[in-house]
């Protein structure tokens, strides 16, 4: 890829829409979700195939593919039981070990998104300390040497993905949720995150006028009175340049790892707060990709924009805003020594 700060899109945003506004992404995120029936190798013949027809479909457009692994969410987020059963775990393993001989297959370089969210309530229920939360790991023969804890997941996702697909690059997603940006990185430290080859950053899930509504819709509820949408003149908080404080500690303490964003916000600035579904203000895509070199001074190698939910503002309600913006970037990029 181009030695400058690459930027993607994701979930949500069709390749169709991407090709009809002339946007040619670095990176197509997509979400492999479930674990058993119905779950994502199922979801074309033989299993797995999806990985090897989202691959293909992103290598036409010349975009680097992107899967964000999401199993461990089907039994609900913060239940931790499922980790420590050895028929959950089983079927989890055999996927997870599918998903890469699938992304091996294809002979692309490819980037792996670990567990969004999972590693946050694991340092929520453990109090800080992966090495108590008991999960079936070991019982994996590639992963024999591993601890059957939440630590030895990571370490087992880790080395399956060493195993069969050697051209990946792995990264795990912190998650703040309240606790210091210091907590957060020695708190990943210890799952073992600086092993990896990247770190997955996150500004928010969902655009911040979503948050502002009187009456929130559901997926947008129950996130605390703001504020939400961020300064750009970073004077008043939440500012960028907090974000971008926070996300350089962890930085430091995983090891200078390089930084990817994901998930980010595709909605568009306004002064009016809130919005409508699709069309809910938010500024993280105007303020990034006009300031760019912010982000590649803390060592970020690629942003990766997209709705976080149904009502979030994907490219085909934005009126227009990522491809001008990311076509204005182009013809002055930011350097990143790749």
């Amino acid at each position: 890829m181009p030695s400058r700060l690459l930027a993607g899109l994701g979930a949500g945003n069709a390749i169709s829409d991407m090709n009809s506004q002339q946007i040619r992404p670095d990176i197509i995120d997509t979400y492999l979700v479930g674990v058993g029936p119905g779950s994502w190798p199922y979801w074309n013949s033989p299993d797995g195939a999806y990985v090897t027809y989202v691959s293909a479909n992103d290598k036409a457009i010349g975009a680097v593919p992107m899967f964000t692994l999401y199993q461990m969410a089907t039994a609900g987020e913060a239940n931790m039981t499922p980790v420590n059963d050895v028929t959950f775990m089983t079927t989890y393993w055999s996927q997870a070990r599918l998903m890469y001989q699938k992304i091996g297959a294809t002979g692309q370089p490819t980037l792996v998104n670990l567990e969004p969210d999972f590693w946050g309530f694991v340092q929520a229920k453990s109090g800080g300390d992966p090495a108590t939360v008991p999960a079936r790991v070991s019982m994996v023969p590639e992963c024999a040497g591993q601890p059957d804890n939440a630590a030895g997941i990571a370490g087992c996702l880790l080395t399956l993905g060493r195993t069969y697909a050697p051209k990946a690059k792995i990264g795990f997603p912190p998650s703040f949720w309240g606790q210091s940006a210091t907590s957060v990185g020695n708190f990943m430290a210890k799952v073992g995150a600086d092993k990896a080859d990247f770190i997955v950053a996150q500004t928010s899930d969902r655009d911040a006028g979503c948050f502002e509504m009187p009456t929130p819709v559901a997926e947008c509820a129950g996130r605390g009175n703001g504020p939400f949408y961020w300064d750009e003149s970073n004077a008043t908080s939440p500012n960028f340049s907090e974000s971008l404080a926070q996300w350089n500690t962890v930085h430091s303490i995983l090891g200078n790892l390089p930084i990817l964003f994901w998930q980010t916000p595709l909605g568009v600035p306004s002064a009016t707060p809130g919005g409508t579904p699709g069309h809910y203000r938010d500024n993280r895509v105007h303020y990034m990709l006009t300031n760019p070199t912010q982000y590649t001074a803390i060592g970020t190698f690629a942003i990766v924009f997209s709705a976080g939910g149904s009502t979030s503002a994907t490219i085909t309600t934005d009126g227009g805003q990522f491809a001008r913006l990311f076509k204005a970037y182009l013809a002055s990029p930011a350097p990143f020594p790749h």
